[in-house]
């Protein structure tokens, strides 16, 4: 007998509604969930092949503890206790920071890897720790923390309302959105086209996203933030500039034009490919659009002025006066965001406060660079002490980072490592304890970082749709005893953690003049909290006390958990409104456009309007059935044109005497790899791409499916030397590359 149930899906940054057919144990269906308030039935391939990647057989289902040198299988008690035999020794004897904590993309996909992290890192009180971030989006954090004072802070398009739409770096039909989250991002710039609206895609490659386009500008990689300076001086050197409602809460526009008086089109045309006239349309456009909204992505992250490019692009919608009104960038306002509090100065963002110990790289948000973990583990030199032990929560850096060669020697050296995974992968091989979260039907789920950039407001929360498995473990369970193993509170009852969690929280609410609850009792307020688990009630207090919540009765048709259950469709909280000053927290309570560390950087943006290499350059690129390398062992979402090839333009493919299919030799300054041609005029001359995410050639995991097609490992080609210096992210594209045939 089969049955339904409802799952937000975790496999990308849209968050679709599924239904899912169930029987037994086993989910044998997923479709789009009609009633969403959200996505409204929309569903991907991804999300499809829910059941596939929820019941792939390869997923472990017991500890594994190294014993002799092999992985064995382990009982939870088993696992745990050598957990804490493994990292206490190195905390006592080497100090916090030699233990590294590495996070990684399906973090965010969970409710387990949003509640416990945190709460891992401040009981460790470790400086070492590196996220998929700095190989992705921390420009943008970077960015934002700079001008509006809060990391998190990060505007989305507000892409039902805007009249002209301009994307850089981008490709939503593919990725279905990042640091956007949309469900039917595709059919969005469908309708966005359909009302008469503009679509402006600036991609080095056609993708499926610039071949609906309106416009596609074949940039040169890596010049991104030239173009969007050029454009910035357009705007002033033409007296477009109109913050319109803005201009009370912005400093610096002065001071910004004379920082861009270098950047003429004519200059930068140079470096970037883009003839100065496209460059002077592209702003002309942006400031007649009635509704206009600017948005970059990782294409415009993974580059040496990542974080220039980032700031530009917001940059662009202020000058315009597009942020913060309605059809341009605008801040989303989740359920489990603080309660806004009076507006006025902060305390701003910094950068710096502490640096890597090997090579010197500053800390941004709490995060040292992916790209120098291997160098912190297996470099002596250096003030204090390597890392010694690794904590790996659903990171596989082997792959993701540059030269996972000499990460992969890095972690063999280690003298424990524990990682928390459902595979055994390229790099939670090392581990010598692996302890695997069950499959994510029965597991709990809701958005707490999605939602942030969630271009409608809503709430939804899913329970598990089946039972955990005998033998299994939750997630949540899991990380809340790796929290106690890891700080010397081993053995203790792990709900301790969800409870420590929520007596800090409220004891905090109850002193603050601005929250409901000032004045009361915390233990009144913990008691009234509902929910079946810790992180249950812990979600429960989140809604409560947050922007919508009911402030524990203070606001009697607020959110609470009880409500959000009674709405398993979701709950719609409206469209995304303006909201400043109240998100602003710089020191001046303003939005800082011209903050020290972007002006101090510029003059290495200065220097590149004369850079201009003849070589071949490389990028990377996004599939829709793919994301990273958590998902190529489902054969559902591989094979076909996910596949990894090396895209060349046919004039290039000419010169170097390179056929379709044919093995070529690619060299970067990490190393080289052999990948199939594939000969494509949806490529611009000059530049090639494969994608990131593969390489899973390596001995000793349990891959089976992924194996068979095992591709090539992009982040081989790079030393991870090349950084951008403000975020430390690392720079994947727009990298030189030098190509030989093979016989």
């Amino acid at each position: 007998m089969s049955r339904t149930a409802l799952r937000i899906c975790p496999l990308c940054e849209a968050t679709c509604g599924l239904t899912l057919t169930i029987e037994g144990t086993r989910v044998t269906k997923a479709r789009g969930d009609r009633d969403d308030v959200f996505s409204k039935g929309f569903i991907c391939p991804k999300g499809a092949s829910f059941g596939a990647a929820d019941g792939d057989p390869d997923r472990l289902r017991t500890p594994l503890v190294r014993e002799d040198g092999e992985l064995r299988e382990a009982t939870w008690d088993e696992a745990f206790d050598a957990v804490a035999a493994g990292l206490r020794p190195v905390v006592e004897e080497h100090g916090p920071h030699a233990v590294g904590v590495v996070l990684g993309n399906p973090n965010v996909h969970t409710m387990a890897g949003a509640l416990y992290p945190p709460v891992l890192l401040a009981g460790l009180r470790t400086h070492s720790l590196f996220t998929a971030s700095t190989v992705d989006q921390m420009p943008k954090h970077v960015s934002s923390g700079l001008l509006y004072g809060d990391a998190v802070a990060i505007p989305v398009p507000d892409l039902a309302r805007t009249d002209h739409l301009l994307l850089l770096g981008a490709n939503p039909l593919e990725s279905n959105g990042s640091l956007c989250t949309a469900p039917d991002f595709p059919g969005k710039l469908k309708a966005l086209k359909a009302r008469g609206g503009t679509l402006t895609v600036v991609d080095p490659r056609r993708t499926r996203t610039a071949k609906l386009a309106d416009r596609h500008v074949a940039i040169r990689p890596g010049t991104d933030a030239l173009l969007l300076a050029a454009m910035a001086y357009v705007l002033f050197e033409e007296r477009l500039v109109d913050l319109g409602e803005l201009a009370p809460h912005v400093q610096g526009v002065d001071e910004l034009a004379d920082a861009v008086r270098d950047f003429t089109p004519e200059a930068a045309s140079q470096s970037c490919d883009v003839p100065a006239d496209v460059i002077r349309e592209l702003a002309r456009e942006l400031a007649a659009a009635p509704t206009a909204a600017v948005y970059g992505r990782i294409g415009s992250c993974t580059v040496p002025h990542g974080t220039l490019a980032s700031w530009l692009v917001d940059v662009l919608n202020i000058l315009t006066g597009n942020l913060d009104r309605p059809g341009g960038a605008l801040f989303p306002l989740s359920a489990t965001d603080k309660a806004p509090r009076p507006a006025g100065p902060g305390r701003g963002f910094a950068l710096g406060r502490w640096h890597s110990r090997v090579s010197g790289h500053p800390e941004a948000k709490g995060e040292l660079p992916l790209s120098a973990l291997a160098e912190e583990i297996d470099t002596a030199t250096g003030e204090g002490s390597p890392v010694r032990a690794l904590i790996a929560v659903a990171t596989n850096p082997v792959l993701s980072a540059p030269d996972g060669d000499r990460l992969d020697k890095a972690l063999g050296s280690l003298d424990f490592m524990v990682s928390v995974d459902p595979y055994l992968n390229e790099t939670s091989r090392h581990a010598h304890v692996v302890l695997p979260p069950p499959p994510p039907s029965q597991a709990p789920h809701f958005d707490f970082a999605f939602n942030t950039f969630a271009v409608h407001n809503q709430v939804r929360y899913t329970r598990a749709a089946v039972p955990l498995e005998p033998g299994r473990m939750a997630e949540t369970e899991i990380l809340a005893r790796l929290v106690l193993a890891a700080t010397g509170m081993h053995g203790t009852d792990p709900a301790a953690v969800d409870t420590l969690v929520i007596d800090q929280t409220l004891g905090k609410a109850v002193t603050d003049p601005h929250a409901s609850v000032h004045g009361r009792d915390p233990g009144e307020l913990a008691a009234a909290l509902t929910g079946d688990s810790g992180p249950e009630r812990r979600l429960d207090m989140m809604l409560r006390l947050g922007p919508y919540g009911d402030g524990f009765g203070a606001r009697p048709d607020g959110l609470t958990l009880a409500k959000v259950l009674a709405h398993p469709h979701g709950i719609d909280l409206g469209p995304l409104g303006p909201r400043l000053p109240q998100p602003l927290k710089t020191r001046s309570g303003k939005v800082e456009l011209l903050p020290e560390p972007i002006a101090g950087d510029l003059p290495r943006l200065r220097e590149a309007l004369r850079e201009r290499s003849e070589g071949l350059v490389l990028i990377g690129r996004r599939h829709l059935r793919s994301n990273n390398s958590w998902l190529h062992n489902v054969p559902a979402l591989t094979g076909g044109t996910n596949r990894c090839t090396l895209h060349i333009h046919p004039e290039d493919a000419e010169r170097l005497g390179l056929t379709d299919g044919a093995p070529v030799r690619v060299r970067g300054a990490g190393g080289a790899v052999t990948a199939p041609v594939e000969v494509t005029d949806g490529i611009r001359r000059g530049v090639v791409s494969l994608p990131h995410g593969w390489g899973h050639d390596r001995p000793g995991t349990r891959m089976s499916h992924a194996a068979l097609d095992p591709g090539v490992n992009v982040n081989q080609l790079l030393d991870g030397s090349l950084l951008d210096p403000l975020s430390g992210n690392a720079v994947l594209n727009g990298v030189p590359v030098e190509l030989t045939r093979t016989s």
